[in-house]
C-alpha cells in the first residue's frame, strides 16, 4: 500500500496494518457508503488526530525546556470567551454613575443591611412530584425561605400578602410536562423582575458523588462573571436571597457562574483534606438559568414596564455577542 493510503485490517487483503495509519488529503469519511466501514474509519481517523496533536504537544514542551528562560510566552488559545464583542455596558469597578446608581436602586437596603431576607416559594398551579422536591431542595438551599403550594390563587393576590408580611423576594417555580421549566424572582416590594429559562434540573439523588444532606448554616454565595449593567442586576438579585456574614464554620457555598448568557447554579461544601489541599462535594441541586426579561416593579403580566427582553432574532446575531 503507498504512504498515502495504508492497509486497514479487515480489507480482505490479509496483510498487517502499519503502525501510524496516514489518510490523504482529500479522505472524507462521508465518501465511504458502508456504515459499519465508515464508523471505523471515522474512529481511526479522530485517533490519528488525537496522536498528531500529543506529539505535537510534547515536541513543543521539550523545545520550551531546552530554551528555558528564553522560551517564548506561551500562546493564549482563542475562545468564545476571550474573543467576545466588546459591550458597552461593561461596568468599570470605580465608575461613580454606577456606584451611585447601587447606592439607590431597589437593592441598596439589603446591602445597607437594613433589611434581612426572607423568601417565599412557590409553584405554578397543581405542581407534580417533581417540581415539588425541587421546591423543597431550594429552600435548604436559601436559608429563610418558606415553600407555599398555591392552588388558582394569582400572583397579583399573592404579592401584596407577601409584602404584608415582610417577605423580601418572590421564587415562582413553573413547569411543563412535569419537568421545571422556568422560573420567575421578583424582588419585594418594588421590584425589579427576572424570568428565567430553566434547564438541566438535577435533583440531589440524581447527582453521582453527592455529599450528606446540607446543614442549617447561612452559606458563602459566589457570582462569577456578571460584568455589564444588565449582569450586575441580576447579580445583586441573587445575592439579595441571602443573609449577609455567611457562617463559614458550615463549609457551604452556593455559586452563581456566568458563562455565555447561561447562569449555572451549584452548591457544593468545602472538604479540607489537609492543611494545604481542599476539595469540594457537590450537595445539589442543580440547575441552569436562562435571562428572558427583566421587567421594573414587582410582577404583572399584562402593564409592565421591561427594561430588558431577550429578543432571539436581533440579539443572537453572533456567538460572540453576550448580554450579562
Amino acid at each position: 500500500a503507498g504512504e498515502g493510503s495504508g492497509t486497514m485490517p479487515g480489507d480482505g487483503t490479509g496483510s498487517p496494518a502499519p503502525e501510524r495509519v496516514l489518510f490523504p488529503p482529500t479522505f472524507s469519511v462521508s465518501e465511504i457508503k458502508n456504515k459499519q466501514r465508515r464508523h471505523f474509519m471515522f474512529l481511526r481517523w479522530k485517533q490519528q488526530q488525537r496522536k498528531e496533536k500529543l506529539a505535537l504537544k510534547k515536541k513543543r514542551r521539550k523545545e520550551r525546556e531546552a530554551l528555558g528562560d528564553k522560551a517564548p510566552p506561551k500562546a493564549v488559545p482563542k475562545t468564545i470567551e476571550n474573543q467576545r464583542v466588546y459591550d458597552e455596558t461593561t461596568v468599570d469597578p470605580n465608575d461613580e454613575e454606577v456606584a451611585f446608581d447601587e447606592a439607590t436602586d431597589e437593592f441598596a437596603p439589603y446591602f445597607n443591611r437594613q433589611t434581612v431576607p426572607k423568601i417565599l416559594i412557590t409553584t405554578s398551579d397543581r405542581p407534580r412530584g417533581r417540581t415539588v422536591r425541587f421546591c423543597e431542595q431550594l429552600a435548604t438551599v436559601i436559608p429563610n425561605s418558606h415553600v407555599y403550594y398555591r392552588r388558582g390563587l394569582a400572583l397579583k393576590r399573592i404579592i401584596p400578602q407577601c409584602i404584608a408580611r415582610d417577605f423580601t423576594d418572590l421564587i415562582v417555580i413553573n413547569e411543563d410536562r412535569k419537568i421545571p421549566n422556568g422560573l420567575v424572582l421578583s424582588h419585594l416590594p418594588d421590584g425589579p423582575t427576572a424570568h428565567f429559562r430553566m434547564s438541566s434540573v438535577r435533583l440531589r439523588k440524581e447527582i453521582k458523588r453527592k455529599g450528606k444532606e446540607p446543614t442549617a448554616h447561612v452559606p458563602e454565595v459566589i457570582l462569577n462573571n456578571f460584568t455589564t449593567r444588565l449582569g450586575h442586576s441580576i447579580g445583586r438579585m441573587f445575592a439579595a436571597l441571602f443573609p449577609h456574614d455567611p457562617q463559614f464554620i458550615g463549609r457551604q457555598v452556593a455559586t452563581f457562574h456566568n458563562q455565555r448568557d447561561y447562569i449555572f447554579f451549584r452548591f457544593h461544601r468545602y472538604i479540607f483534606k489537609s492543611e494545604k489541599k481542599v476539595g469540594i462535594q457537590e450537595l445539589g441541586p442543580r440547575f441552569t438559568l436562562k435571562l428572558r426579561s427583566l421587567q421594573k416593579g414587582t410582577f404583572d403580566s399584562k402593564f409592565g414596564e421591561y427594561e430588558w427582553i431577550h429578543k432571539r432574532r436581533e440579539m443572537d446575531t453572533s456567538r460572540r455577542k453576550f448580554h450579562l
